[in-house]
Order: C-alpha cells, then structure tokens, then sequence
C-alpha cells in the first residue's frame, strides 16, 4: 500500500484465523474490494496446534508462519495497532497516530492472556516446571518437563469462562498422563485436574467417556478451585475454593491464564459492559453500528471460542458485510458452532462439535464418526486433515463444511 492510501471499502482488525479467514471470504465474493487488515505482528500461528506441541506430537516449528505468507493477495496488511475506533466518523486510529477511513469495519482481535491475574505467574513461566500450552515459546517446555518427570505432582488449571479452547487445559493433562502411562510412571504421579467451573466440560454429551479417562489415568478432579498466586521458586500454588485458600506443591504446573478482551476493544465504543464487542448472536453485526461487525474469540456471542467457530462465522460476516455494503439486511445466520477435538490419548479424540445452548452439531453422521466417544478416525481429523485445510482452505477462502446455510428468518 502507498502511504497515502487511507481510506477502505472494508478494513478488517486482527489477522489471526479470523480477520485472515473473513478477507478471503469477502474477495471470493468480491475480488475488486479495497481491503486492509491491521495487524501488528509479524507471525501468524496454528494455535491448535500447541496442544500437540504439549504433548510431544508436532515440532513447535510447524504452527508458525510468516504472516506476509498467508495474507489473502489483493489485500492491504498494515503492520501497526488500534489504539482508538471512532465509529460515528467510520474511522480507526493506529498508535503511530494515522488515521484510516472505512465503509465496513470488521473486528477479530482475538482474546488476551491476562497471565499478570494469577500473583507471581509472569515471573516464573517457562522454569521452575510452570509452563502453558496457551504460548507458542512454552509449549515445547511442556513436553520437556513430561517425558522428564518420573514421580511427583502435575497441577493442571482452568480458569473462569470465557477462555478460548476451553478444553484445552484438559487436552494437555490428558496427553501428559497418556506419555507417563507410555513410560511406566503414571501410578508414582498425582495428577490433578483444578477448574474453576463446576463440571469436566460444559456439554453432557461428552462427559461419560471423558470420565471414562479420568478414571482410568487416576486424575483428581478439584472443581470451583481457581489459581490465584504461584510461588515459582517454591513450587507452591494457591488456588481459591469454597473453604478459602487451599497451597499445593507441584512438580509441574500446567496453567491456562485468565482471558480477557483486549485493552483497545474493552476500552473503546464497540465494547458492552464486558469488554466484548456487542454483536447480535446469529448476524454477528453489531447491535449499534450497522457497518460494523465481529467474529472471533472478542464478541460477546456465547459459542465456544475455538478456530472451528472462526471458520464458520467467516463467511457468514463476509455475506452479511456485502450485504452492508450494498445497504442491505443481514442475510445468514450463525449457529453458534464451535468444535473442540478432546485429545484424549495419542491416537483418539472425542469429537466435541456443539452449537448455541449445547446443541450437538456434528460434521459428520454418527457411522463416519460418533463424536461422542473416542475414535481414531477424529484423531487423525486433528492430526493430518485440520492443520492442512486451515492453512490451505480456511485462510484461503475456501469454505469446505462451512458455506453459509441458514438463513435469517423473516
């Protein structure tokens, strides 16, 4: 882009899964559109990825890319950072001070790990066995601090809703207790799972053969229990429970860090009391600035936060941001879909595919794939067929199980 270009057809905010997804979408529809994504970093990740990074199954190296290398041709990528949104002038302000104009506004920050919640957490990531699966840099120590421990305690955490992938921190205990079980230790180790919620996973469906595992790895399940402070040097962690504060030594800690919206999203006039944009649940447009829309982890829709729910709500804010642009209604509908793969051991997966209120949404008819229970056939979904179809389908505009179907009723 020129220095002079300012001014845009549709400027997208984020170019994570979402923003990179929903460009793509909109020049399949519209190649002649004027395009430009924000979006500061220099990297573009598979962040499912990590959680097999974590468990020892994929090399860190292949979750990373050069952003440059999956920016959708025709669009305009400004590297720089939000700092204002003026909606009723139709503009957003970078940090370095410029100005951009657009006709249609499209948010998909993501979310923020809000580690600095959790008293001393910062400090000790990536030593003293705290890790997360939640970074890029820690994944890898995750899988070096499990095929090194032999006999000891690994805390495993949740924090309170909403996180995005809420059954990572599970997918990562489940994966370390199927490596000890592989090298003979897990009976000398106290796994315990610490989750802030009051059950294993928020759709029923899927708890049977999820306890089926926890029983069968011996994990202690430690429910309304929250990570508040870690003693990294000490090997101490306290978490807050109905009883009042509870300190346990660890071995490992694995923790998944509070998640909040972005600081430039919460602060602005997009944002709802909760800091998210204030999107209508199925048009995803937002509820008082018709040419502007959100996908993503930062809207207050109530699906789960998960790629899976990215790549279907591309194309639907694609459609409806045309039809904005053309001053017309929203014409398709979102789901609420959002897929969580449960890799419950090296080589299975419950298939965890749900909608608005629970409703199970699945891919595939129960004789391909019973999502409900652990196959092979989800395993290598995970393993093989996602990573290839997000970075040569999803980013690419090409919408396989996710055209747009459902219509906004009249």
């Amino acid at each position: 882009m020129t220095t002079q270009e300012t001014q845009f057809d549709i400027i997208v905010v984020g170019g994570g899964s979402g923003g990179i997804a929903v460009a793509s979408s909109l020049l399949k529809r519209r190649s002649d559109l004027n395009i430009a994504i924000v979006e500061p970093s220099s990297h573009h990740y598979y962040q499912p990825g990590w959680t097999m990074v974590g468990g020892g199954v994929f090399d860190a190296a292949v979750t990373k890319r050069p952003i440059s290398s999956v920016m959708p041709k025709g669009v305009k990528w400004i590297q720089g950072a939000v700092s204002e949104f003026r909606p009723n002038n139709n503009e957003v302000v970078l940090r370095d001070a410029r100005t951009l104009g657009y006709d249609i506004l499209i948010t998909a920050p993501g979310i923020k790990l809000d580690w600095g919640q959790i008293d001393g957490l910062e400090e000790t990531l990536g030593q003293n066995g705290v890790t997360s699966n939640y970074r890029y840099d820690l994944a890898p120590y995750t899988y070096e601090l499990v095929k090194n421990l032999r006999q000891g305690t690994a805390l495993f955490t949740q924090p309170p809703m909403p996180i995005k992938c809420a059954g990572a921190p599970q997918k990562a205990m489940y994966l370390s207790c199927d490596n000890w079980r592989d090298s003979g230790d897990l009976s000398t180790i106290n796994v315990e799972f610490h989750n802030s919620g009051g059950v294993l996973f928020g759709v029923d469906a899927y708890v049977p053969a999820l306890m089926e595992y926890i029983e069968s790895y011996g994990i202690n399940l430690n429910f309304g229990s929250t990570l508040i402070s870690v003693d990294g040097p000490n090997k101490k962690a306290v978490f807050e429970t109905a009883a009042g504060q509870v300190e346990k030594s660890f071995d490992i800690l694995h923790v998944c860090p509070p998640q909040v919206a972005p600081d430039f999203i919460a602060d602005s006039p997009l944002a709802t009391d909760s800091g998210y944009v204030d999107v209508h649940l199925e048009t995803l447009q937002h509820v008082r600035y018709p040419n502007i829309f959100g996908l993503g982890d930062a809207t207050t829709t109530p699906n789960a936060k998960t790629m899976a729910a990215a790549r279907k709500q591309a194309p639907i804010v694609a459609e409806n941001a045309l039809a904005a642009l053309n001053q017309k209604q929203p014409i398709f509908a979102y789901d609420g879909y959002g897929s969580c793969p449960l890799t419950v051991e090296k080589g299975k997966i419950v298939l965890a595919e749900f909608g608005y209120g629970g409703k199970l949404l699945p891919s595939f008819p129960n004789w391909i794939i019973d999502g409900t229970q652990p196959r092979r056939m989800s395993w290598l979904l995970k393993s093989h067929a996602l990573p290839w179809i997000y970075w040569n389908g999803m980013l690419k505009g090409h919408e396989w199980l996710a055209k747009p179907d459902q219509k906004i009723a009249n």
